[in-house]
């Protein structure tokens, strides 16, 4: 099967590539077009995963089409946008039909579940490389960016942390565990849910955002540099979930939800006033510390002395000593 009979078998027929709402011309010309609504912005943001890096050697495909569109849709929740569709620029060291028909669905699920549409993309020869670059809406100067933290603004997540790190053993096949504890862990890693609802709540609300893929004291890093201010992590205020405690026991579970990463979930610094409305409306906000005068990040424990630990989170590209 050549090139452009693998794009229209196992993409361009797909459910989720089917032109429709924001997307006026889809896949089939040299670009496609959408169409924004006046007063709105488009938010972009591209994702590359590589074999042996970002997933293991030999991963399903299934699951692995669900993760690459999951963590890339994951920055528009960070930035309160709306999605509209996403391309897909894909390195394959074969043509494996039986490989692609599983991406391929795990793919589509994904999309159908975030409401994006395959807009176009590229297929080359190489290792395995995924690059997803997302598509969505934002109203004008209503996107959520890292830099309004303000002192005095709680420090919030939408979520549980650590578990997707506390299912690293399961994945690479170093640790077992019964299914009560293995498949939240599994399905954090390989499913995540984008926070997009949460995300498109925040707006007019939040001071600031990011998506946690690094590690929450390496992200909340970010935000305290964007925003030149100070953010205090209080340990005994991290949201941690039974299996992640039963499988790594506290120690390794505030490791994991403090440097680990792959959580996407969503940070954000809120003022005080908005909590009770976005608590009323069901959203999980767990408040974890708060913005203050300053610079860096600390992890305080119970007593309020600074514990911070070296390792903040996962880094390409280590900085040298």
């Amino acid at each position: 099967m050549g090139e452009f009979e693998l794009i229209r078998h196992y993409f361009a027929a797909a459910p989720c590539a089917r032109a429709g709402g924001a997307v006026a011309l889809g896949i089939g010309d040299d670009c496609a077009l959408l169409s924004l609504a006046p007063g709105q912005q488009l938010a972009v943001s591209t994702d590359t995963l590589v074999e042996g890096g970002h997933f293991p050697n030999g991963a399903e495909p299934f699951l692995l089409g669900q993760r690459a569109l999951a963590v890339a849709a994951s920055d528009l929740a960070a930035m309160g946008a709306e999605p509209l569709g996403f391309a897909l620029a894909l390195t394959l060291p074969a043509n494996d039909e039986a490989w692609l028909k599983g991406f391929s669905d795990g793919l589509n699920r994904m999309a159908e579940q975030c409401r994006l549409r395959l807009i176009g993309g590229d297929t080359t020869r190489g290792p395995l490389t995924l690059t997803l670059t997302v598509f969505g809406s934002v109203p004008v100067g209503a996107a959520l960016t890292r830099g309004g933290a303000r002192p005095g603004d709680l420090l919030c997540v939408g979520g549980s942390l650590g578990l997707a790190a506390g299912a690293l053993p399961l994945v690479l096949g170093q640790r077992q565990a019964e299914p009560a504890i293995a498949v939240p862990l599994l399905a954090q890693y390989w499913s995540p849910s984008p926070q997009l609802a949460l995300g498109q709540a925040l707006r007019g609300r939040a001071s600031a955002a990011l998506d946690i893929s690094d590690g929450l004291l390496a992200d909340c890093g970010h935000l305290a540099k964007a925003s030149d201010c100070a953010l205090q992590i209080e340990q005994s205020a991290l949201p941690l979930s039974r299996p992640l405690v039963t499988f790594l026991g506290l120690d390794g579970a505030r490791a994991a939800a403090l440097s680990g990463g792959d959580d996407y979930v969503l940070a954000f610094t809120l003022p005080v006033e908005h909590l009770p409305a976005l608590q009323a409306e069901g959203f999980t906000v767990h408040v974890i510390g708060r913005a203050v005068s300053g610079s860096g990040v600390q992890l305080l424990d119970e007593h309020g002395r600074d514990i911070t630990p070296a390792v903040r989170g996962y880094q390409h590209f280590p900085e040298s000593p």
